[in-house]
């Protein structure tokens, strides 16, 4: 990972990211050189033309008007703010128009957790895989709520909302991992709403799409279904030790009845846990909200039969 963190901002690992920050450090210095600059000036009149004693009715006469003074402090303002404006402008038009041979990824928002559907079909949650010194455009939508995506490191961060597309892009510089958050208020996990950005090498990159198109090969089912509770951030609301969540535990719930808040009763058997997988919202068990989002399209039907194996073994209901 790039290792030009400041004081001031994270380190950068973007194209886009070194002009951001010339623009930042831009405003933080000349803020500081006005900011003493005043203070100074200040001091110097409250300490020079303070009231002495023997002064007390005596009032000096002055100049009234300065024109050079007067044409300084409209001048000397006027040209930074347009050299703010040009700069910023520059700046956000290059953030905003996506290079037209830019790799696209959807990117899907939802409570809590990001999902990445890449153009060759795979997808990944809370972990966008991309290639070095390629232009990425993410095309994004949310399933509930506003969201924000934020990659400190690439100075990129566009909001997520439901019913519509928005669009970022960035081309990472520097091989590594870099932190994804959320940085809209999403619900009471917005604060784990936290992924990973893998930046590979070309090659690595195509070596990752292969493994990325074989998942599972040489695995178990259970083995396999236990990967993807943690990659597809299952473990974000279910714990599989009997420690309270979001979601109900997956501990000793196999073969068993589970009350849901019409009343009713479901045995937790194949059937059951694939709806709740795809349609979530069809069977809510008692005691528990109608937050989690639908995995229909983000999981294919060897990963849900992975899931339900893995789900059988912690739940009992293994050999």
């Amino acid at each position: 990972m790039d290792t030009t963190a400041t004081f001031w901002l994270p380190s950068s690992a973007s194209t886009i990211a070194n002009e951001v920050d010339g623009l930042f450090m831009f405003l933080v210095w000349m803020s500081t050189f006005f900011f003493v600059l005043i203070v100074a000036g200040t001091i110097l009149f409250i300490t020079k033309w303070r009231r002495k004693k023997g002064d007390v009715g005596r009032l000096d006469t002055g100049p009234a008007h300065n024109s050079w003074l007067e044409a300084t402090w409209i001048v000397v303002p006027t040209l930074l703010v347009l050299v703010i404006f040009f700069w910023g402008f520059r700046t956000y038009m290059k953030m905003a128009v996506v290079p037209g041979n830019a790799m696209e990824v959807k990117v899907t928002g939802q409570k809590w957790f990001w999902s990445f559907t890449y153009p060759e079909g795979t997808a990944t949650v809370n972990e966008l895989v991309v290639p070095v010194d390629t232009p990425v455009k993410l095309l994004m939508s949310s399933q509930d709520v506003i969201h924000s995506f934020f990659v400190p490191s690439f100075r990129v961060k566009k909001d997520v909302l439901p019913n519509r597309y928005s669009v970022t892009w960035f081309e990472a510089t520097q091989v590594g991992e870099y932190h994804l958050f959320c940085a809209e208020y999403c619900g009471t996990k917005h604060s784990e709403m936290i992924g990973t950005v893998r930046v590979l090498s070309d090659s690595d990159y195509k070596a990752w799409e292969e493994e990325a198109m074989f998942s599972g090969e040489g695995m178990s089912m259970a083995e396999y279904g236990e990967r993807l509770y943690t990659s597809k951030a299952c473990v974000t609301c279910h714990s599989v030790d009997g420690s309270p969540g979001n979601g109900p535990t997956w501990q000793g719930i196999w073969g068993h009845n589970q009350p849901m808040t019409d009343g009713s009763s479901v045995t937790v058997d194949e059937n059951y846990v694939r709806e709740s997988i795809l349609n979530p919202k069809a069977k809510i068990v008692a005691g528990y909200q109608p937050v989690m989002p639908t995995y229909q399209g983000l999981l294919s039907d060897k990963e849900i039969d992975a899931l339900v194996a893995y789900i059988k073994e912690v739940g009992g209901g293994g050999e």
